[in-house]
């Protein structure tokens, strides 16, 4: 996701800036890529309706003005023990940053998480289930239907240094990246910021990836040389992931910025050109398609923009909370309409994305209410869950309980 989607945040430079970035030039003989891992057939489920809102969703709107109503009691969603223990230890683990950050959402403050987050610290795993339903409410936002995706961290073929087969480069933050936060500049600004580079005395957008593929970019560094474009792009896409070297060794890979771009989605712009066959749009179809078209394929994964910088990680895969994510636990969303750390119920047409998240994490792609990409961990079964994850059914925000009643009083979020 994202671009998605995870925002990793460990940090090691491996090689010195400044030094002109020339891509490869020319086909090379490169190692046999190993098939993506087939979709995993899901098991169907009905959800739960959405409960009738008749606000509509003002455009750029946050959750506070999206429209809330109550949702059912936390006890009847039938929350499985299991997954209930998992998402109290996630829970539990992003209290500190949930008190403390600014809610981009609108819908709570960090004071209201206190009780919640004491509570969780003491409550034993065998009585979670318990702690969701006696410290909070479920609220839905906006019209409350869900779409989720999946995410998770890819293994790829790849080298520290580059060698024959291992030609292309996977960039670290180029240090004429420059991140501003448009707040320091307006009130009405706040919240928002933008990416771009000095171009003597303007400040303009950083190079888009068709540039940065064609040699623009003149202050990177290179961490590391991957065996296949198509297989790296959607390493940029999870967001982290572990390079495999030809001697049997790897290392890992995680998220450290973005070029600024907006992100596009290459698997609609196939579909919308029959490029891809009806019910064939997974990632493993369309990491088939660009492999056996490969100038094609190239083409089509320039018309996304967007371009993600790395870091090599020594630890677990963090997501935007600065804390590892969980598999089949965490999932991305857009924190204009989920509070980052929040719990969330997911009541899905199919039963692997059905059950109690946490929202760690956020995407480039995963924008707007009850939208959601879900965290499956690394591994094969992994890549077989979250290539094909496409659900639909409706979602609710667990919230401190007592929180829909202030909200609708007209009490302030802020703190």
């Amino acid at each position: 996701m994202p671009n998605k989607s995870f925002v990793i945040i460990v940090a090691v430079a491996l090689s010195a800036c400044g030094a002109r970035i020339v891509p490869p030039s020319g086909p090379s003989a490169r190692p046999a890529t190993r098939p993506p891992a087939p979709v995993r057939q899901p098991t169907a489920a009905t959800p739960l309706p959405p409960i009738v809102n008749s606000v509509a969703v003002p455009a750029g709107a946050n959750a506070a003005g999206a429209g809330l109503v109550a949702g059912p009691p936390v006890a009847s969603l039938g929350i499985d023990p299991g997954r209930a223990a998992k998402a109290l230890a996630a829970f539990r683990a992003s209290c500190r940053e949930l008190m403390r950050r600014t809610d981009q959402s609108g819908l709570t403050r960090g004071t209201d998480w206190q009780p919640a987050c004491t509570a969780a610290q003491t409550t034993r795993d065998s009585d979670a289930a318990d702690f969701f339903a006696a410290n909070f409410e479920t609220v839905q936002v906006g019209d409350g239907k869900a779409f989720a995706t999946g995410y998770y961290i890819p293994e790829i073929q790849g080298s520290r240094e580059k060698r024959a087969g291992y030609d292309v480069p996977i960039y670290g933050r180029p240090s004429d990246l420059i991140d501003v936060d448009l707040g320091k500049f307006s009130d009405t600004l706040r919240g928002k910021s933008i990416r771009g580079r000095v171009d003597g005395k303007n400040f303009v957008p950083y190079y888009d990836r068709t540039e940065i593929e064609s040699g623009a970019m003149t202050a990177a560094p290179i961490i590391g040389w991957a065996a296949d474009p198509a297989a790296l792009f959607f390493l940029q896409v999870q967001g982290s992931g572990d390079v495999r070297q030809p001697d049997g060794s790897s290392f890992r890979i995680g998220y450290d910025s973005q070029n600024g771009r907006d992100y596009t989605g290459i698997g609609k712009l196939m579909k919308d050109r029959g490029l891809l066959q009806p019910g064939h749009a997974s990632m493993q179809d369309i990491v088939a398609y660009l492999r056996a078209n490969p100038d094609q394929g190239r083409e089509i994964m320039r018309e996304n923009k967007s371009y993600v910088f790395f870091r090599i990680l020594n630890g677990p895969p963090l997501g935007a909370l600065g804390l590892p994510v969980t598999g089949g636990v965490t999932v991305a969303a857009d924190v204009k309409f989920v509070p980052l750390g929040a719990p969330i119920f997911l009541s899905m047409d199919r039963v692997d994305a059905t059950g109690l998240w946490v929202a760690q994490d956020t995407g480039g792609a995963i924008k707007g209410s009850n939208r959601v990409d879900t965290f499956w961990g690394s591994g094969r079964e992994a890549e077989a869950i979250a290539g094909g994850m496409s659900a639909r059914g409706t979602a609710f925000l667990l919230l401190p309980i007592g929180t829909l009643v202030r909200l609708q009083s007209g009490t302030t979020s802020q703190p």
